[in-house]
């Protein structure tokens, strides 16, 4: 036989597309053995987590907000400290005449002499008070980053969720189309077998179907690497159980732009910190006018010889500390604290004017991202299953070539892609606004 096939150059042929069906075969048989249902070897926990279980144990464990607050809790103890006066100084002072022996001549002179004395610096009034509304406004800023770094984390974690929901949705997506197009596998290989189809049909529904496994295994490394970004947030062992996610649900944004700003306004953490730095320099200037003025210090003697001969000395003297060298100290300190002020203004007004922007971004973000949901639900997605189940029809009974039918599946594929990846970026967009306004949208969405 084959000593025929190879003298006609007909059987030749036959003989050659015989072999490529074999091993076009024997390729789906091997593809077929590896499933789309695919796991990497990772840990889970088999229930679903959901979002609020994750957020509050971040708020509990994550170590970059328990620094903040750390950070805040040392700031509280500073006014108390710049506001007190400085320590009072006690001296002890000997005196001897006619030798350095001690107590000499204490008995015959009146000029040998034990002391006792007590000194005390007291700064011109209103200073320590300035020091301790400056330590204050201090304080109130590490407060409010606090809850700028809470938010920020917050709002991380939830971004991350919400990828890794979709990741999980389009693995089984990307499972559940490859059912599809082992349909078209099929088509094409009943069409070759019955002399309408080509071998090259079959290799290339075969090839894209290593592409979906390719593409799996990309999701999986992904997933991991999102997985480990989590247990980071909220402070867990990486060896710990993986986190399964909650379906991805649109949360409806009721409030306008101009109510999401207001809240922002009265609400962002950052914002309310450039404020608190314009107090602080605002009373930094009040302090260097105050260094105009001079300070002083007070100090009791009280002396002692020997009681049967002589009467104890009792001395009170005060100093004054005179600024002298305001050319080169006090005016350049209020030029400073005055630049200083005038900078927290301007800070204040370019962080209002990027809260401004961002949450304007992110508003036309969720209003255009939810008409894309909307159009993909309505239009997009049913359309391109209707075009596929009747190009599938159509190619069977030989109306279709394989190419419209593999784009087709192809539409499916993206679209189902594409839908879930619009819904993760429609809910990140809201955690960011949350993130911006203190908005508990996510909240509000579930009630």
């Amino acid at each position: 036989m084959f000593s025929k096939a190879r003298k006609n150059p007909a059987a030749r042929f036959s003989f050659a597309v015989l072999m490529s069906s074999f091993c076009a075969i024997l390729l789906s048989v091997v593809l077929g053995r590896t499933t789309f249902a695919q796991e990497p070897a990772t840990t889970h926990t088999g229930a679903v987590t959901p979002l609020s279980v994750l957020l509050e144990e971040a708020e509990k464990n994550n170590a970059q907000i328990e620094a903040a607050r750390q950070g805040w809790q040392a700031a509280k103890q500073v006014p108390t400290q710049v506001s007190t006066l400085p320590d009072p100084q006690f001296n002890l002072q000997h005196v001897s005449v006619g030798s350095p022996r001690p107590f000499a001549g204490y008995t015959n002179s009146d000029f040998a002499y034990l002391g006792l004395g007590i000194s005390q610096d007291i700064p011109y009034p209103g200073k320590l008070r300035l020091k301790g509304e400056i330590a204050k406004r201090d304080a109130d800023v590490s407060q409010q980053q606090v809850e700028s770094v809470r938010r920020a984390v917050l709002a991380e974690l939830k971004g991350t969720y919400f990828q890794l929901a979709y990741l999980s949705k389009t693995l089984t997506i990307l499972e559940e189309d490859g059912e599809l197009l082992k349909q078209v596998e099929q088509a094409a290989d009943a069409r070759y077998r019955s002399g309408l189809g080509t071998q090259q049909d079959v290799l290339q529904a075969q090839l894209q179907k290593t592409k979906l496994l390719r593409e799996i295994a990309m999701h999986h490394l992904q997933v991991g690497k999102l997985e480990a970004q989590i247990k980071q947030l909220l402070n867990r062992s990486q060896v710990s159980p993986d986190i399964e996610t909650a379906d991805l649900t649109e949360t409806p944004l009721a409030q306008n732009y101009d109510d999401l700003l207001a809240a922002a306004q009265a609400q962002n953490p950052e914002l309310a910190s450039a404020q608190k730095m314009i107090e602080k320099q605002s009373l930094q200037v009040d302090l260097a006018r105050k260094d105009f003025y001079p300070d002083f210090s007070v100090q009791y003697m009280w002396q002692r010889t020997d009681p049967t001969q002589f009467r104890a000395y009792y001395m009170l003297s005060v100093g004054i500390k005179v600024p002298i060298y305001r050319s080169r100290k006090q005016r350049p300190e209020l030029a400073h604290a005055e630049a200083e002020q005038l900078r927290a203004r301007s800070e204040l007004q370019a962080q209002s004017q990027q809260v401004a922007s961002e949450l304007r971004s992110q508003y036309v973000i969720v209003q255009q991202t939810s008409e894309l949901l909307k159009i993909h639900r309505e239009g997009l997605s049913p359309q391109a299953r209707s075009e596929f189940q009747a190009g599938l029809a159509a190619y069977q009974s030989n109306k279709q070539d394989f190419q419209a039918i593999l784009t087709a599946f192809l539409d499916v594929l993206h679209l189902d892609e594409d839908y879930w990846q619009n819904m993760a970026e429609y809910e990140t967009a809201v955690a960011r606004i949350e993130q911006l306004t203190g908005l508990s949208l996510h909240d509000e969405g579930a009630k």
